[in-house]
């Protein structure tokens, strides 16, 4: 099997890939509720202060978030997506 044939085989169609990212995006928020609930709580009535006053609920927030949202995630659901 030749490369370029490979890559088309494997690749999805962008409207797709976006579908996916997406879907990815929204259980990523709902997996770290808790974490996005302790950020907006701490951010309410804050302006620049949110900076350094929240860096720690913050950075919580995208280590969850980054668990759920990254490349190897969205390469199993394309995998998923094709075997469908």
């Amino acid at each position: 099997m030749g490369y370029v044939q490979q890559a088309r085989e494997n690749s999805v169609k962008k409207k797709v890939e976006e579908a996916l990212r997406s879907r990815m995006k929204q259980k990523a928020l709902k997996e770290c509720d808790h974490y996005t609930t302790k950020y907006a709580e701490c951010a309410s009535g804050r302006t620049m202060s949110i900076v350094w006053k929240c860096r720690k609920q913050a950075k919580e927030l995208n280590e969850c978030l980054h668990q759920y949202t990254n490349d190897s995630v969205l390469e199993e659901m394309k995998k998923e997506y094709m075997l469908q």
